[in-house]
């Protein structure tokens, strides 16, 4: 068996496959993000090692771990995650839809233009380089201590073996990483006053990374030669979980944050419009992606705010969806700022043209034609950079309710495709990534596509009126994009 573990903003999954990848067990643990000022986003990683025991110890009553050959990860990217010289943790790990290091950003590429082209993106909050410069002028002591920053999921790996590594698709993401060579850059990390001895070690994602140690074998049940392979970012997890290795093919995943994926045989770029430009989780290969920082997480707070259902939410947006949409609000969904293809770390939420006949109803509605419109806007910047994307799945929790799904293909103009066990792709790539590493595995072999659901079709009827709506939101941000920073 193999076991895939994906570390996500708010919760922890931990997913079994045998041979033949089917899944044999499964197990999950919530956590909570802490958020002391507005736009920081903060974790403490002891979440992630106590949320990671509790699942096993859910499988292990029903499973022979001695039984697992290997185990990879899937984690949620950039996360400043910082050890010192005793391995222990210096801070709480601030976390990708973090903002407070906007002014790094700016300092990072006013003084050094040339950067973009190695990293192959724009300097943003988000990132990890700039979230370490940001410690460095605020909490000194904390900077002088750092030994070693690793990604959140590379601290599990750190848990479960010891060892200091990272894949080449999360490594991306921290820009300290010249993603064309697919090695640490000195240039890059001069920035931060770091150097190579300060980071994990790089491995492409279906690499040994180690074994179990001898006390993590003791404590679960794992053999002593259980295998540690690499693993990906979250959103390269879920493309190996689809089987997204080519050029032409895309996924989109509508979880906290929101995201369009496509693979690229060679390093493309378009850090104009916010396009990450990173390396794919398997050899020679390299992905583009977009990224919504909130996405499903604007229907957590719009629930939680106004005591409403999750059923009752969408049964709004579709009955509203049929009808003529006169006089519906907008809704911004900008709660933690913005990446693609904005990038404004200042810019937050709002509903626009409520008036006295606005009702919850109306509310909701613009709510999902929100993020709607914000996906359709990071569709358009992925599109300028790699224009042959004729085949989009949609993955995370937002991809089960058709409604929506039938506004996005309405916008974007394309046939959206289901597949089964699409909320739980990454940790399924995760643990094919497992398989693949501890059998060296042929790629084409192993990676093949998982059995499509349903395929959801653009409504036609509706496209001139999205179309006009769109137009007039994105004015609506324009206009407010001025007032922003004074507001925050």
């Amino acid at each position: 068996m193999y076991l895939g573990i994906d570390l996500g903003t708010s919760s922890i999954k931990c997913l079994l496959i045998d041979d033949n990848q089917k899944t044999v067990a499964t197990s999950s643990h919530d956590f909570t993000i802490s958020t002391p000022k507005s736009g920081w986003a903060e974790q403490d990683p002891s979440f992630w090692i106590n949320g990671l025991s509790k699942c096993l110890n859910v499988l292990n009553k029903n499973v022979d771990f001695k039984k697992i050959l290997s185990i990879s990860f899937s984690g949620q990217m950039h996360g400043a995650t910082c050890l010192n010289q005793e391995g222990k943790i210096i801070r709480p790990s601030i976390l990708w839809n973090d903002t407070r290091s906007f002014k790094e950003c700016e300092s990072m590429m006013d003084s050094n233009p040339d950067i973009m082209d190695i990293t192959g993106n724009l300097a943003m909050p988000g990132f990890t380089a700039p979230k370490i410069a940001w410690m460095r002028e605020h909490e000194p002591e904390a900077f002088k201590a750092i030994d070693k920053v690793l990604l959140p999921k590379d601290y599990l790996r750190f848990y479960l073996s010891n060892e200091f590594f990272t894949d080449m698709s999360d490594a991306s993401g921290t820009y300290w990483l010249n993603v064309g060579e697919r090695n640490w850059s000195k240039k890059l990390l001069d920035l931060c006053d770091l150097t190579e001895d300060n980071m994990p070690q790089l491995c492409e994602g279906t690499s040994q990374t180690g074994v179990v140690s001898k006390k993590i074998a003791e404590t679960y049940g794992f053999d002593y030669a259980c295998k540690i392979i690499g693993g990906a970012g979250d959103n390269a997890a879920g493309a190996i979980g689809l089987g997204l290795i080519s050029e032409g093919e895309g996924s989109i995943s509508l979880g906290t944050s929101g995201v369009i994926f496509t693979p690229t045989s060679k390093f493309k770029k378009n850090y104009h419009d916010a396009t990450h430009s990173f390396c794919h989780c398997i050899p020679n290969t390299w992905h583009l992606m977009t990224v919504m920082l909130s996405c499903t997480s604007n229907i957590n707070w719009f629930t939680e705010t106004f005591k409403i259902t999750l059923e009752d939410l969408f049964t709004h947006f579709e009955k509203k969806f049929q009808s003529k949409l006169d006089n519906c609000p907008f809704y911004l969904p900008y709660l933690t700022g913005e990446r693609t293809p904005i990038n404004d770390p200042f810019i937050r939420g709002s509903f626009t043209n409520i008036g006295l006949q606005t009702k919850l109803d109306d509310m909701s509605y613009s709510l999902i034609e929100g993020i709607a419109f914000g996906m359709f806007d990071n569709y358009l910047s992925l599109e300028k950079a790699n224009q042959n994307l004729d085949t989009l799945y949609v993955i995370g929790g937002g991809s089960q309710n058709d409604k929506w799904l039938e506004m996005i293909a309405t916008l974007i103009q394309k046939k959206l495709t289901i597949t089964e066990d699409s909320s739980s792709m990454a940790a399924f790539g995760a643990a094919r990534i497992a398989l693949i590493g501890n059998n060296n595995s042929n790629l084409n072999e192993v990676i093949s596509k998982p059995p499509i659901v349903k395929t959801i079709s653009p409504n036609f009827d509706k496209y001139e009126i999205l179309s006009k709506r769109f137009q007039l939101w994105k004015k609506i941000y324009e206009t407010n994009k001025p007032l922003a920073p004074s507001l925050s």
